[in-house]
């Protein structure tokens, strides 16, 4: 790591990385940045609207150059859009340029989290709720192998932010 002055959370979409981000960055003292948010700022639109007029492909392009272009750069915890880590070269920058925390869930606990919002997340907005799981199901196993990168592993269900904090201030002291 060159420097640990990001926090990047990763994971799959529902498992509370906005959330965790949050409260880390709050313990932390540090700034704290919604990929996505910045995203819509940039674009001007939503995520959902990018979605529907330009494609995935154009947005995970909106995504990586902003990743990549973040106007901060100390002592700030990021979290990221579930994909991100999966495109390009974006977790390998984010390895380099900071610390990776995975948010881990298990489909089944995603599937619950997210089976209300499912017409807010473009990836999930026409999939039946039969057949909910399975879509998670293939997803999380595709991008797992890039999730298993991260610095640190969190299971989210038994996650304590004091917890998470303590050792997220370890490895950065490393």
């Amino acid at each position: 790591m060159d420097n640990g002055t990001r926090i990047y959370i990763i994971g799959f979409m529902g498992s509370g990385k906005s959330t965790v981000g949050k409260k880390l960055a709050a313990i932390l003292r540090w700034q704290f940045l919604d990929l996505d948010t910045q995203i819509e700022l940039k674009a001007g639109q939503s995520i959902k609207d990018i979605f529907s007029s330009f494609g995935e492909n154009h947005f995970r392009e909106i995504e990586e150059e902003t990743l990549l272009n973040l106007e901060t750069k100390d002592n700030t915890v990021v979290s990221t859009g579930g994909g991100t880590p999966c495109y390009g070269s974006n977790m390998e920058f984010m390895i380099k340029t900071g610390l990776v925390v995975y948010i881990k869930m298990t489909p089944g606990q995603l599937k619950t989290r997210l089976e209300g919002s499912a017409g807010d997340r473009p990836l999930i907005e026409n999939i039946s709720k039969d057949e909910l799981l399975g879509c998670i199901s293939d997803k999380v196993s595709e991008r797992e192998k890039y999730y298993l990168k991260a610095s640190l592993i969190v299971d989210c269900m038994d996650l304590d932010i004091k917890s998470l904090s303590n050792l997220v201030i370890s490895k950065l002291r490393k």
